[in-house]
């Protein structure tokens, strides 16, 4: 019995180890991929936006404290350190995405670029000028990114055979994408009680998106991580901006019912296409990656993933959501970032992307887990 007792310390300790290994993002445990391309918004922003608005007066997410957890200042980032393609970059081997814009017409781009600007829809904001006469704050859409990421893969790898075998030696990512979509309409004071048409024109959001794919694989594209939607009725913005006083508006974890519902929506249409894609492309890897059911770890297992309030966001004001004002250098921010899942009320913490990306390349929220992919 002692023997046996002593085999299984060991093997408890061998198995803590290589959680932690998995755990630990800065290890390049893959080295299949030699570049990155990724498209999104400002989940997936590493200093796109930030460029755009060089001279203008400097606000979220350009001033402190973001960016104090990892980079110590802020990179245009929108959390207070890395996001979830600085993790997979990171457990590839690579190094972090440069942003595409600074280097558009003259970068090389040896390991990838990064295309997601804050801000971007999946729809261009002509679709709803036109269509709903609304006018969304941003310029920049799925299509624009898609449109840059041509003309860079032309000057760096021109002619369709070279750019073949580029695409097929990398990665690409879209976003997460869509999410704005549908924030623009839900936070304008407007338009916000009306739920209805976002619901209508959601297959329009995954079709721009299956779309995109389809291009990026007809480029050449042989593994593509496409992810769903985070649970929005469980961010602190919309906690605070949707309150309600009646209790059957709350789900078992005092998150909006209807608003999940919503995002499981978006996810279940964007697998139907998904699949659609992969019967299409049967020589391509597409992964779909399940940020709402990563997410959701954090708020039926706070406490295991060492999260104190998984609706209360670190950066903001005195609100029941610690909401109030925006997150800027006059901001109350939290102690300690890494307790919390939430950063400045709408984006995660690193602590939380770091979480989300370690169950998409290890599993179980990726159909194919991105590490045995390679």
């Amino acid at each position: 019995m002692e023997s046996s007792n002593g085999h299984c310390s060991i093997s408890l300790a061998i198995l803590f180890v290589f959680a932690a290994l998995l755990l630990n993002a800065d290890l390049g445990s893959c080295h299949c991929f030699k570049r990155i391309f990724s498209f999104g918004d400002s989940i997936t922003d590493t200093g796109n936006f930030a460029y755009t608005v060089r001279n203008r007066p400097l606000g979220p997410p350009l001033v402190p404290p973001y960016g104090e957890t990892y980079f110590h200042h802020p990179t245009g980032r929108a959390s207070d350190g890395r996001l979830i393609i600085d993790f997979y970059a990171q457990a590839l081997g690579l190094p972090l995405l440069p942003p595409s814009l600074p280097l558009e017409k003259t970068g090389q781009f040896p390991a990838g670029a990064n295309f997601a600007v804050f801000g971007a829809m999946a729809l261009n904001p002509n679709y709803f000028k036109s269509k709903y006469n609304f006018s969304v704050p941003f310029p920049w859409s799925l299509q624009d990114q898609l449109a840059t990421f041509n003309k860079v893969l032309t000057r760096i790898a021109p002619g369709d055979a070279a750019t073949k075998r580029l695409l097929s030696e990398s990665l690409v990512i879209f976003g997460e994408i869509g999410g704005n979509d549908y924030n623009f309409w839900f936070f304008d004071p407007k338009r916000s009680k009306d739920r209805n048409t976002p619901l209508q024109y959601m297959p329009d959001v995954i079709a721009s998106i299956g779309a995109g794919v389809q291009k990026v694989i007809n480029l050449g594209a042989k593994t593509i991580i496409v992810p769903g939607n985070f649970p929005i009725g469980c961010v602190p913005a919309y906690l605070s901006t949707h309150k309600s006083n009646t209790s059957a508006d709350y789900d078992q974890f005092r998150c909006l019912a209807w608003f999940n519902v919503f995002s499981r929506r978006h996810n279940q249409l964007l697998k139907q296409e998904v699949g659609r894609l992969k019967s299409r492309n049967p020589s391509v890897k597409i992964i779909y990656a399940d940020y709402y059911g990563a997410f959701m770890e954090f708020v039926r297992n706070p406490h295991r993933n060492g999260i104190d309030s998984p609706l209360v966001a670190c950066c903001g004001g005195n609100g029941p959501y610690g909401t109030g004002r925006r997150c800027d250098q006059n901001a109350k921010v939290c102690r300690d970032p890494s307790r919390f899942a939430n950063w400045d009320q709408v984006h995660m913490t690193e602590k939380a992307y770091s979480v989300i990306t370690n169950g998409v390349l290890n599993g179980p929220y990726a159909d194919i887990p991105l590490l045995h992919a390679c």
